[in-house]
């Protein structure tokens, strides 16, 4: 299976691609950084191709995105979410059904903590992929997102 995860942003959002058959490896990610200034219709439109070119460049099963979480700042919540809405839609135009975790979910089953800081899940993430270079925080989030509907999976299909 190739999983695809999401960390969405609308000034970065980062993407990683493992693969788990027959071993969990690394397959790719990077982040997407609209141009500085840009206008937010201008910054979810390289959203959204940014992941839809990953989407054809990796060809995933599966679509993993971080849930929204409740910020502070209501203008921040709205903004991230539009973020969401286009790498959801580049994954729906794709065929994919997204599947979504909560950032203590993802955190928990990579790092063992919920709470766990950014560069502790860069920290596991290198690890678990036995990655030779640390990846951009964003990145790993995203690869992070993808661990932990790995995990996931296993655990249902153990049953």
């Amino acid at each position: 299976m190739i999983i695809l995860g999401v960390d969405p942003g609308s000034r970065a959002t980062g993407y990683g691609v493992i693969e788990t058959v027959p071993v969990v490896r690394f397959l790719g990610g990077g982040v997407v950084r609209p141009r500085p200034g840009a206008s937010l219709a201008e910054r979810l439109r390289d959203i959204h191709a940014g992941i839809a070119g990953a989407i054809v460049e990796f060809n995933p099963d599966v679509l993993v995105v971080e849930r929204v979480f409740n910020a502070r700042n209501p203008h921040s919540a709205l903004v991230l979410g539009h973020a969401r809405g286009v790498a959801l839609l580049a994954g729906a135009q794709a065929g994919l059904e997204p599947v979504e975790y909560a950032a203590r979910e993802i955190k928990l089953a990579v790092t063992g903590s919920g709470s766990a800081a950014k560069e502790q899940v860069r920290f596991m993430v290198v690890r678990l992929l036995r990655l030779t270079a640390e990846p951009p925080l964003d990145m790993s989030d995203a690869l992070a997102a993808a661990l932990a509907h790995h995990g996931r999976a296993r655990l249902v299909a153990r049953g």
